[in-house]
């Protein structure tokens, strides 16, 4: 039988009154709720039902709002279903969800994690003045030799062949997106973010991550989970604990973190979070791949049932 995994994505994702059915049907869901809104501080559910567009996009809200909802959905999963996956990962932030449902960290600690990041990320994108663009339509080799020519413009994200995300100084990449399509580019599109995420330019935030991070346990996993920094696989809560603040600066390998998984008999997956976007990247990584979604009450609900009937999991 083929393995499956969970795969959690990240910031873009949020939308608002993600999570409400989820809340309102799921016991279990309400529990993360309820435990989010104490750990943190702050009313999470009204953010998550209620809040506008521009309070979402903003990181120090996106962040603990998706992985509120991520863990909220897995555990409701777990409640209607006694699911078995052999591998997870998540993308950028989903990391953190994939640790959770690895058992790396729990829900208190994995609460706390991501209110420091977001508010580390939140501090560096204020200083530095960075933006970020996505590359459509070249392979990953060709915007790699443009950005050599840049001083302060690098790769964030992998996210499929063809689709690169760049980020770097706002001004810098403002000035050459034409260069990408002289290169053959068919779109060049700058993101609604308010930082150069995965890029140098949040080497402070990953600094000052560090100690924090440091704080807590993070236990090793019975189930490999497939890291943003290097696309491998992982169980030691030990190696958890040093690459996440490598994370917050490094390219996400996306592409390659789906192709070697595949490459190690994983073909079924399950997407756990807002949106359809990363089932949208595993058809253009690997066509084969059949990836099924959790990101509301009936998408759940509908997801439980062809587990079940074709005996997926």
């Amino acid at each position: 039988m083929d393995k499956t995994a969970l795969i959690f994505p990240g910031q873009g994702a949020q939308k608002s009154g993600m999570g409400k059915d989820l809340y309102e049907n799921s016991n279990a869901a309400k529990r993360v709720f309820d435990k989010a809104n104490k750990v943190l501080n702050f009313d999470i559910t009204d953010m998550c039902f209620n809040g506008s567009d521009e309070d979402l996009m903003k990181t120090i809200n996106s962040q603990p709002c998706i992985v509120t909802v991520e863990i909220a959905a897995f555990e409701a999963l777990k409640e209607q279903f006694d699911i078995s996956f052999q591998a997870a990962a998540g993308h950028s932030l989903g990391e953190y969800s994939a640790l959770y449902a690895s058992g790396a960290v729990d829900l208190e600690t994995v609460l706390k994690l991501i209110k420091k990041r977001a508010e580390l990320m939140n501090k560096a994108a204020e200083i530095t003045k960075g933006s970020m663009a996505a590359v459509i339509g070249l392979d990953d080799e060709t915007v790699n030799n443009i950005l050599k020519s840049f001083k302060n413009v690098y790769a964030a994200n992998f996210n499929s062949p063809g689709q690169v995300v760049i980020t770097g100084d706002k001004e810098e990449i403002n000035a050459n997106l034409d260069k990408f399509k002289e290169m053959g580019a068919k779109r060049v599109i700058p993101l609604s973010v308010s930082g150069a995420f995965h890029s140098p330019l949040m080497k402070s935030a990953s600094d000052e991550f560090i100690d924090f991070v440091n704080q807590f346990t993070f236990k090793n996993t019975k189930i490999p989970v497939y890291t943003n920094v290097d696309a491998q696989a992982e169980t030691s809560g030990n190696i958890f604990k040093e690459k996440l603040p490598k994370q917050i600066y490094s390219s996400v390998l996306w592409t390659q973190t789906i192709n070697n998984m595949s490459q190690n008999g994983i073909n079924n997956f399950i997407e756990i979070g807002p949106g359809k976007v990363l089932s949208g990247l595993n058809k253009k990584i690997n066509s084969e791949l059949k990836t099924l979604n959790i990101y509301d009450w009936d998408s759940l609900m509908s997801t439980v049932s062809e587990i079940r009937e074709k005996e997926l999991v």
